[in-house]
């Protein structure tokens, strides 16, 4: 009577490759995105210094009154 035999376990590399495999199979594709790292403290002192440009244009009163007039903050709990 033959002995059944686990299968070998897959490196991560393996099971990686079946899981991209079986998602190509259901007609989904790999996409990559690359965001900023927010982590970074040159991308905190970029996003810093863009917020203080923000504040100093000369519409930025007009413009907050705007939004707040346009927006519907009705349903926020």
């Amino acid at each position: 009577m033959p002995v059944s035999r686990k299968p070998k376990p897959q490196t991560p590399k393996q099971r990686m490759q079946a899981r991209r495999d079986r998602l190509r199979a259901q007609g989904l594709r790999p996409v990559q995105y690359w965001v900023p790292d927010l982590r970074d403290p040159t991308i905190q002192a970029a996003i810093k210094q863009e917020i203080a440009n923000l504040a100093k244009h000369p519409d930025n009163a007009a413009l907050d009154d705007w939004i707040e007039q346009a927006s519907d903050f009705s349903e926020w709990k």
